[in-house]
């Protein structure tokens, strides 16, 4: 998995829609070391080229040395499919945010929006990878 560094979140958000995808997965795995909390999400690239669409990727994305997360279901909220997701840097965690929240235009998030999130984690260590789609069990 790559690691990614605080300076290249925003970059690294670009690369990929967000919005509309899918929360494939979530896993929070414990061991002797810490805590790391796992998402698997289906999302597309960013378009390269206008008139064509991103192509459906699927990633994996690991926070490990988490030190606060939340997973909330509310009854409004639809299951499975993800309104936006935000990364943030804030007193040496990286924070992953999977809903959208209010924001008025150039208004900066800040670690308190974070945390209102009903879909959150934070960590040392940020991690991702594409993962290839699972072979066709059907043939």
């Amino acid at each position: 998995m790559k690691q990614l560094n605080p300076q290249e979140l925003a970059q690294f958000a670009r690369g990929f829609r967000f919005a509309g995808g899918q929360l494939r997965r979530v896993r929070v795995l414990v061991d002797g070391g810490g805590v790391a909390v796992e998402f698997g999400l289906g999302v597309h690239a960013a378009v390269k080229d206008l008139g064509k669409e991103g192509r459906a990727v699927r990633l994996k994305v690991r926070l490990e040395g988490v030190s606060e997360y939340r997973f909330q279901k509310r009854m409004n909220s639809r299951v499975g499919r993800v309104s936006d997701v935000k990364f943030g840097y804030f007193d040496g965690l990286l924070f992953v945010n999977l809903d959208a929240w209010g924001l008025q235009p150039g208004e900066v998030p800040g670690v308190h929006d974070f945390r209102a999130s009903d879909v959150y984690a934070a960590g040392k260590v940020l991690r991702w990878e594409e993962v290839a789609p699972p072979a066709n069990r059907g043939a």
